[in-house]
C-alpha cells in the first residue's frame, strides 16, 4: 500500500496538467485534508502513514472529477467565504473574493447601528446574507432568489452556520417581494453581469459547471438586472437607504450614470483589490 504522502504527490502530478506546480500541490493538499477530515498540521504529521483502500478510492474519485475541469469547490462540496465554510453545489455560484469586499463594505457601513434591515437579491448559496447576519447580529436580513434549488442550498448553509435569515423565492424581473415598502436600510446584490460574448474569455471549469442563470446577461442589455433592482430598491429603501452592487468593470460608468438618472445620490464606484471597478454604492433620497 502507498503512503498518504505518495497519494498526495501522485495527485499533485496529475493536476500539473492544468495548474502551475505550486497551485497543483496546494489543491492536492486541500483534497487530502478534506478526504481525511484534518487540518494542514495533522496532514503533515500523518504523511508517512499507509493510505487505506477507502482513502485511495475517495481521492481517486476526486481526481477524476478535477481532471474533467470540475471546480475544486464543487468536488469538495464547500467553499470558504469571509472565514466560514459554505456548502456549494452546481445550483449556486462559487463565492468569490470580490464579493467578500462587497460584504465588508456593508458591514463597515452598519457595524455601529442596531436593528438595520438588509435585503440581498440573487442570494445563491446565501453567503452574503448569512455573513451579514453573523457579523451584524442585531440586523434583520432577507435573501431572495428565483431558483428553488439555490434557496435550498442557502437554507442548508443558514442551518449549518446557525444564522437567522428570511428566505424569499421571487423572480425579481417580474415580481415584488413581500416586504414592507420603505422599510429597508440597504439592498445588496451581486447580480448576473457577464455578457454572453465574454464566454470565450472564461475558464472551462466556470463555463462548464457554474450556473449560467447566475452568470450571464444578454449582450444587448448589460444593465438589465441593475436597472430592475435599482427600480425595486426605490420602493423598499428608506429615505437615506443604500444600494450596494457588485458590478462589471466594463460598465461602471454606465451603471453610475444610470443610477444618477434614476434619482440616486452620492453614487460612488470603488475598486477591488485587483484595481478593477467592482463595487458601487448609492443613496436613495
Amino acid at each position: 500500500m502507498q503512503t498518504i504522502e505518495a497519494l498526495l504527490e501522485n495527485l499533485a502530478r496529475q493536476l500539473e496538467a492544468f495548474y502551475e506546480k505550486p497551485e497543483a500541490r496546494t489543491i492536492a493538499d486541500w483534497v487530502l485534508e478534506h478526504a481525511l477530515g484534518v487540518g494542514r498540521f495533522e496532514l503533515l504529521q500523518r504523511r508517512r502513514e499507509e493510505a487505506s483502500t477507502v482513502l485511495e478510492k475517495k481521492v481517486q474519485g476526486y481526481q477524476e472529477r478535477l481532471l474533467r475541469h470540475e471546480p475544486l469547490q464543487y468536488v469538495l462540496g464547500e467553499a470558504s467565504f469571509y472565514g466560514r465554510e459554505f456548502v456549494v453545489t452546481p445550483s449556486v455560484l462559487i463565492p468569490r473574493p470580490e464579493t467578500e469586499e462587497l460584504v465588508q463594505r456593508v458591514i463597515k457601513t452598519y457595524q455601529h447601528q442596531q436593528g438595520v434591515k438588509l435585503l440581498d437579491i440573487g442570494t445563491g448559496s446565501g453567503c452574503i446574507p448569512i455573513t451579514l447576519a453573523a457579523e451584524l447580529p442585531s440586523a434583520e436580513v432577507w435573501g431572495l432568489d428565483v431558483s428553488i434549488e439555490a434557496l435550498a442550498v442557502a437554507k442548508l448553509n443558514a442551518e449549518k452556520l446557525q444564522q437567522r435569515v428570511t428566505w424569499l423565492q421571487y423572480d425579481i424581473l417580474r415580481e415584488l417581494p413581500a416586504i414592507e415598502m420603505g422599510s429597508l436600510d440597504a439592498v445588496i446584490s451581486n447580480p448576473p453581469y457577464v455578457l454572453e460574448d465574454e464566454k470565450t474569455q472564461m475558464r472551462q471549469n466556470v463555463l462548464d459547471f457554474e450556473p449560467h442563470l447566475a452568470l450571464f446577461v444578454p449582450n444587448h442589455d448589460p444593465l438589465l438586472f441593475y436597472r430592475r433592482i435599482a427600480l425595486v430598491a426605490q420602493q423598499f429603501l428608506k429615505r437615506g437607504g443604500k444600494l450596494f452592487f457588485e458590478i462589471n468593470e466594463r460598465f461602471s460608468k454606465e451603471t453610475l450614470e444610470m443610477l444618477q438618472e434614476m434619482g440616486y445620490e452620492n453614487v460612488q464606484v470603488y475598486e477591488d483589490l485587483r484595481g478593477k471597478d467592482r463595487i458601487l454604492v448609492a443613496v436613495w433620497r
